[in-house]
C-alpha cells in the first residue's frame, strides 16, 4: 500500500515516534532472557555456557532475519511488516511459560527473536519518511529504541520481586501485543515514491551490493557497537553477580547504567555524524571503545616487586564504581558508533537501505548471539571475569586498524598525489629537494635545447649567406 499524501512534517514525526516506540518494545523482548535467565539458570543448574547459549539464542533469529525482514519491508511496507512481526513474537513470548526443559526454552527463545528483527524494518520505513541530510538524525532517534535493553534491565528484576518469571513474561507478552495493534492502526503507510522505488527492484537488483567490501567492512564495526551492546546488556548482570556478589535488582540497575547512555545518547550520535561527518564520529567511537576496554580488560591484580629495602606489595583492583563508570563511558560511545555506522548506508546504498542495512544489522545482532556465548566459554575455560573485555578489545582493535587503512586506501586510490606525501618533516624535506633537483635539471635541460637550437639557427644563416 502507497501512500500519495505529502510528507509533512507532523507526518514525519508520527512514523518516526511510533516506530521508535514500537521498536522499545521489541527491544525489551529481545532481551528478556538477560533477566530471567539468572532464575532459570538457578531453576535449571545451567553453566555459564549454557546461560550463555540461553541469552544468545533469541540474539541469532533476531540477527538472521533482519535481511529477509529488510526485503520484505520494501516489497510489501513497513507498516505491515512491523505489525507482523511484533504479533508473532507476542505469540511465542506468551508461550514462554509452558516451556518444560532446556531445549524447549531454546526453540521458543528462536521464535521470541524475531523481536530484534524489527530494527531492519524500521530503518526501511523511517528512512523513507526523510531526506538524504536528515537521515542520521531520524535513524539516531529511532535508535532510542535500544533503550528496552535498560527498561528490561531495570524493571524486569522489578517484577520478579512481586511476581514469578512466567508472570513477568506474560506481562512482556501483553505488552508487545498491545502495541502491534496500535502500531498498525496509528501507522501511516511509507511515502509512495519510496514504496514504488522498493518494489520495483529484483532480488539480484537488492543483493548486488553485497559484492562490496565496504558492506562488510559496515557490518564488522556495527558487531563491534551494536553486537558488543548487546551482548554486555545480556551478560552484565551476571558479571556483577559474579564479581561482586550483589543480588539481581542491584545487578539489573548497573547493567542498566550501560544500557541508558547506549539508548539515549543514540540520537545525538546521528546529529553528530549529519554535522560533523561519520567517518569522525566513528573513529572517536572506535578509539575510546579501544582503551576504555583495555581499562577493563585488567582483572583484579596482586603485585610484589622487590624494592631496595624489600618487597613492596601492592594491588590493582578497581571498585564496582569505577567499573560501572567506564561501562557508562563505553555505553555512550558505542551509541555515537550505532549512529554512525547507519548514517552511512542511505548515504552510499540509496537504493538498498533494506539489503545492506539488514545484512550489516545481522552481523551486528550476530555479535550479540556469538559474543555471550563466547563470554561463557571463557568463563568455562579461562576462569578470569574480565576476559569478556579483553574479547571485545581485539575486535575494536581490528575495526579501528581496518577502518583506517581502507580510509588511506580509499583517499589515496582518488588523489594518487597523496601516496608521495607524508607528514614526516625529515621526509618531506628529503621529498622537497628531490622535487627542487629535478626541476632544476629539467630546467637545464631546457636551457641546453634552447642553446642548441640558437647555435642551429646561426648555423643556418651563415650557410644562406655564403651560398
Amino acid at each position: 500500500m502507497q501512500d500519495n499524501s505529502p510528507i509533512s512534517p507532523a507526518r514525519q514525526q508520527r512514523a518516526l515516534w511510533l516506530s521508535t516506540f514500537a521498536f522499545g518494545v521489541c527491544f525489551a523482548v529481545w532481551v528478556i532472557f538477560s533477566i530471567i535467565g539468572m532464575k532459570l539458570k538457578e531453576e535449571l543448574g545451567l553453566s555459564d555456557t549454557q546461560f550463555g547459549l540461553l541469552v544468545a539464542t533469541p540474539i541469532l533469529t533476531g540477527s538472521i532475519s533482519r535481511p529477509l525482514l529488510g526485503i520484505w519491508s520494501e516489497m510489501i511496507g513497513g507498516r505491515r511488516v512491523f505489525a507482523l512481526v511484533m504479533l508473532v513474537v507476542a505469540g511465542f513470548t506468551f508461550a514462554l511459560p509452558y516451556a518444560t526443559s532446556f531445549p524447549v526454552l531454546l526453540v521458543f527463545g528462536l521464535g521470541l527473536g524475531l523481536a530484534g528483527g524489527a530494527f531492519s524494518v524500521g530503518v526501511v520505513y523511517v528512512s523513507a519518511w526523510f531526506p538524504r541530510e536528515k537521515q542520521g538524525t531520524a535513524l539516531g532517534l529511532f535508535g532510542m529504541g535500544n533503550v528496552g535493553a535498560a527498561v528490561t534491565s531495570f524493571g524486569a528484576p522489578l517484577l520478579l520481586q512481586v511476581m514469578d518469571w512466567k508472570q513477568a513474561v506474560n506481562v512482556y507478552a501483553t505488552a508487545i501485543l498491545v502495541t502491534a495493534v496500535l502500531y498498525y492502526l496509528l501507522a501511516q503507510p511509507a511515502p509512495r515514491d519510496a514504496a514504488a522505488a522498493g518494489q520495483s527492484a529484483s532480488l539480484k537488483e537488492r543483493l548486488a551490493p553485497m559484492r562490496n567490501l565496504q558492506v562488510w567492512r559496515f557490518s564488522l564495526y556495527y558487531f563491534l557497537v551494536f553486537g558488543g551492546f548487546v551482548a554486555l546488556t545480556s551478560w552484565l548482570p551476571r558479571y556483577y553477580m559474579g564479581v561482586y556478589k550483589v543480588d539481581i535488582a542491584t545487578a539489573g540497575m548497573l547493567a542498566a547504567s550501560f544500557g541508558l547512555p547506549a539508548t539515549i545518547f543514540r540520537a545525538f550520535g546521528g546529529v553528530m555524524a549529519d554535522r560533523f561527518g561519520a567517518r569522525r564520529i566513528m573513529y572517536i567511537s572506535f578509539s575510546v571503545c579501544m582503551v576504555g576496554l583495555f581499562l577493563l580488560s585488567y582483572p583484579n591484580t596482586h603485585y610484589v616487586i622487590e624494592g631496595i629495602h624489600g618487597p613492596i606489595p601492592f594491588t590493582i583492583a578497581p571498585t564496582m564504581l569505577e567499573r560501572a563508570i567506564v561501562l557508562f563511558i563505553l555505553g555512550f560511545v558505542m551509541s555515537l558508533g550505532m549512529a554512525a555506522v547507519f548514517k552511512h548506508i542511505p548515504t552510499y546504498y540509496p537504493k538498498h537501505v533494506g539489503s545492506v542495512g539488514g545484512v550489516v544489522g545481522m552481523i551486528g545482532g550476530l555479535g550479540g548471539f556469538i559474543l555471550p556465548i563466547a563470554f561463557g566459554v571463557m568463563n568455562d575455560l579461562v576462569g578470569i571475569w574480565s576476559s569478556c573485555f579483553m574479547l571485545l578489545f581485539v575486535i575494536a582493535l581490528t575495526s579501528l586498524l581496518w577502518m583506517h587503512f581502507a580510509i588511506l586506501r580509499s583517499n589515496r586510490a582518488r588523489h594518487p598525489e597523496m601516496a608521495r606525501d607524508t607528514d614526516l618533516p625529515e621526509i618531506m624535506a628529503a621529498q622537497e629537494a628531490v622535487r627542487q633537483a629535478r626541476i632544476a635539471a629539467e630546467a637545464a635541460e631546457q636551457a641546453a635545447r634552447a642553446a642548441t637550437a640558437a647555435a642551429e639557427a646561426v648555423r643556418k644563416r651563415k650557410a644562406e649567406g655564403t651560398s
